[in-house]
């Protein structure tokens, strides 16, 4: 691996989640769990194994604090992290201007902090090092490129030109949300101006980049990528995260009447009682399981209890509480939520719900 200790990470974790509300009234979007840890967590797990050691991460003045709060100093990953204040979600161009300070001339990834990918950046810095690039942007093929900002590509991977959510796409290779680029990023952008929705966009600096011959190349992402902002989305990346990530590990407590099979991870503290579990599950530490079925592709979070319910498919987040629920699959359920049966029918629910939310069914 190149030294990379010159280069820093710029993390963006500002904007208001309007897409997975009413979960994001009440918190950052960049901190649902996915397997029980913050989406945030894997962001800067892949940035410290390539060795940075500095992380600004953009936050926003309504989820700020939780962001902080959770993710610390960054010393848990050996990096460590300025906080960057956005006080208007006005681009991701404009992020990397009120982070100027914090980056100085050093070059730089810029990755989104909602954003999901299969595998870490390794290669993705390698390319950036080995072509001399002045930006290297990840790339994803998808099938509604319309959808994204789209990049065409020469058979070099050199980049021609990028295109925001065009109508009539040039290719189908999407932006996957993670950069990286020189100090060269930063005169592109005080010579551009804001959209017509009155932002500063990074696709239109790095057209700016290419515009006045500074080279910037590709990387194809070859496994899978989510961005996280909708309920169906963080349930797809929370089946893949346990499918392909983790083993059976049981630190919990589990008595005798209760089976449990496949990969099922249960943190010290939690407590399955008369329950059958299939995995691939994961339980968070103080969590009671009783009489119940947790079915496959379900995360439940720290101090959670659930009796006599079936959950399957579904993150529950932390201090909730589900009883006597004869059904629950697909459904994202906030935390210190309670869902209580209170009728004598059958039912089979798939829920959106808050935080600190009661709901009777």
């Amino acid at each position: 691996m190149a030294d990379n200790n010159r280069m820093k990470a710029l993390v963006l974790s500002g904007g208001k989640g309007t897409r997975l509300r009413p979960l994001t009234h009440t918190g950052a979007k960049q901190l649902v769990p996915i397997a029980n840890r913050p989406i945030l967590s894997y962001v800067l797990d892949n940035i410290a194994n390539v060795g940075i050691k500095e992380v600004g991460i953009i936050i926003s003045p309504e989820t700020g604090g939780e962001i902080k709060e959770t993710m610390g100093d960054g010393s848990k990953w050996g990096v460590s992290i300025e906080y960057i204040l956005q006080t208007e979600p006005k681009g991701l161009a404009h992020a990397v201007l009120i982070g100027r300070d914090f980056l100085g001339d050093s070059p730089f990834v810029m990755y989104l902090g909602d954003n999901l990918i299969g595998c870490g950046i390794e290669k993705f810095v390698e390319t950036f090092n080995k072509t001399g690039a002045d930006a290297v942007i990840l790339l994803k093929p998808v099938d509604n490129p319309s959808s994204f900002g789209v990049a065409e590509a020469d058979g070099a991977g050199k980049i021609i030109r990028l295109e925001e959510k065009p109508k009539d796409p040039r290719s189908n290779l999407a932006l996957v949300g993670v950069y990286i680029f020189s100090e060269e990023i930063h005169k592109a952008i005080s010579e551009i101006k804001p959209s017509a929705r009155g932002e500063l966009e990074i696709t239109d600096a790095i057209q700016k980049l290419i515009s006045i011959g500074k080279p910037v190349h590709s990387h194809i992402l070859d496994t899978w990528w989510l961005d996280t902002g909708k309920k169906d989305d963080l349930l797809a990346a929370n089946t893949i995260v346990l499918d392909e990530w983790f083993k059976r590990k049981i630190n919990g407590e589990v008595d005798s009447l209760s089976k449990v099979t496949g990969r099922v991870t249960i943190d010290k503290g939690a407590v399955v009682r008369n329950s059958i579990l299939r995995g691939p599950i994961v339980i968070g530490p103080g969590a009671i399981i009783e009489d119940s079925f947790i079915g496959p592709f379900t995360s439940i979070g720290a101090n959670t209890r659930i009796k006599k319910s079936i959950i399957e498919h579904s993150v529950i987040l932390s201090g909730s509480e589900l009883s006597h629920i004869e059904r629950l699959e697909d459904s994202l359920i906030g935390r210190n939520t309670k869902v209580v049966k209170c009728q004598d029918k059958h039912q089979a629910l798939r829920l959106m719900i808050g935080d600190d939310s009661v709901v009777e069914v």
